[in-house]
């Protein structure tokens, strides 16, 4: 693999260059999966995130929608009888989410029923149990169970990149997600730190690279967890299209796992402070 940090110098350098960057981040706008993730979450904080997601073109007629909004797997059907917000998905973090630490029946039982009621796309933290203790075989059973258990919903695979003590481990846990049934490979829960970082972005991102050289198959990618910032969020922005280029640059493809960054970005594109969400 090339030099991560001089390719990420590179790519760094060559954003700063960029002109129109307004456009750049609605794009990242657009991309957005709006969070929702804590212990305190309730049915009423719940449809209060709704109703602003439902409302939100009607204020802003010129922006994108957000691309999901991502809860808890006991709020998919709250979400899904609420949500009318065009193409907007319903995303939910299940399978023991975030520890993965569970038996696998019970992970398995849990994706199934967020789709049964109403989740459009999983996300669920690859077994480090399994992994760390290279167990490849079992972790990669776990995915492939989950990925058959909700049949066409999009599976999103959280590596938990700052678990993962060198670029080596995040390229073969890539692979094994790929390889298992993952619709994209996302980097972390945003409950550990190190959280998403680019160093891992760029591993990730030429893992899909590499599969798509192979297969044709195109597979997703999500940085999620301390992305707050339109400087963060554009730097993700730019290692997509410089590794996998610009077939890539939409929610099918790319997502941004975020609770702040859309009334950053706002707040950055108006030129005031912006706190719709």
């Amino acid at each position: 693999m090339k030099n991560i940090g001089n390719e990420l110098s590179r790519i760094k350098k060559n954003l700063e260059n960029r002109d129109r960057m307004s456009e750049i981040y609605k794009t990242c706008f657009s991309l957005i999966d709006l969070t929702t993730l804590n212990p305190t979450d309730t049915p009423s904080k719940i449809a209060g995130m709704i109703e602003k997601v439902n409302g939100f073109r009607k204020i802003y007629p010129s922006y994108p929608s957000v691309a999901a909004v991502c809860v808890y797997p006991n709020f998919a059907g709250q979400v899904r009888s609420q949500l009318n917000a065009d193409g907007v998905r319903i995303a939910v973090v299940a399978g023991v989410f975030p520890s993965s630490q569970s038996f696998p029946e019970i992970k398995v039982a849990e994706c199934r029923m967020a789709v049964d009621n109403g989740a459009d796309e999983v996300d669920i933290v690859l077994a480090l149990n399994k992994f760390l203790d290279k167990d490849k075989d079992g972790a990669f059973n776990e995915i492939n169970s989950i990925k058959e258990a909700i049949g066409e919903k999009h599976l999103k695979v959280i590596l938990e990149t700052g678990a993962l003590k060198d670029y080596d481990m995040i390229a073969e846990a890539s692979s094994l997600a790929i390889e298992a049934g993952a619709d994209f490979i996302k980097t972390s829960t945003g409950k550990m730190e190190p959280a998403a970082t680019p160093e891992a972005a760029y591993i990730m991102c030429s893992k899909i690279k590499e599969h798509y050289e192979k297969t044709g198959k195109r597979i997703g990618f999500k940085p999620a967890g301390g992305i707050s910032t339109p400087g963060e969020a554009t730097l993700y922005y730019a290692i997509v299209e410089d590794i996998l280029g610009n077939d890539w640059l939409n929610p099918e493809l790319f997502r941004i796992g975020a609770s702040r960054l859309a009334n950053n970005l706002l707040t950055e594109i108006e030129g005031k402070t912006i706190s719709y969400f």
